[in-house]
Formats: C-alpha cells, structure tokens, sequence
C-alpha cells in the first residue's frame, strides 16, 4: 500500500507518549524509593536526637512527601496528554519522516 493511501495508523505521537509515560513511571518508582531508607531511619528508632535531628527529620518528611506529589502531578499530565491524543490518524497526516514527533 502506498504512504499516500489515506487509511488509519497508529499515531506515532500517541506511542511515543506511551513509551515516555511507562518510563517516567519506573523512574518515579525509583525516586519514590531514593528516600525511603533514610526516612525509616528516622521515623523508626532514634538514629540522632535533639532539636536539629527532629528538624532535619521534619524537613526529610517534607521533602520525601513533596518529591512524591510532584512525581504523581508530572504522570497525572502525562497521562491527561496521552488521553487527549487519538490513538490513530489518517496515514495522510503524517509527515514522511515521523522520527521527528
């Protein structure tokens, strides 16, 4: 069949947003955990007291709960992305060298 037959693809844009949002997916996983050690060290047993170790203990939670809300916001965008992409197009609209979505 020729390219300049109009029939329904797959929307390479759809496809690569798919890949890049199973990516971000797995590298969120491992920020998420990044934390999560030093965290437990904290919140379990005492590791450090006193008045800087509760800060400092206070200011990890807050920071390992605020790289978690901004994980979950950038694939929340993501995914809202890739819903309002189509899932396929007219073979027509795309250009020739689709490496470039």
């Amino acid at each position: 069949m020729s390219h300049s037959a109009d029939h329904m693809v797959p929307n390479p844009r759809h496809q690569l947003m798919e890949r890049t949002l199973a990516e971000l997916r797995t590298r969120v996983a491992d920020l998420e955990a990044a934390l999560d050690s030093p965290h437990r060290q904290f919140a379990g047993r005492p590791v450090w007291v006193g008045p800087v170790a509760r800060r400092f203990a206070e200011d990890l939670s807050a920071r390992r709960a605020r790289l978690r809300q901004v994980a979950h916001a950038l694939i929340a965008d993501l995914e809202s992305e890739l819903r309002a992409l189509p899932t396929t197009v007219r073979s027509t609209k795309i250009p020739p060298s689709s490496g470039g979505w």
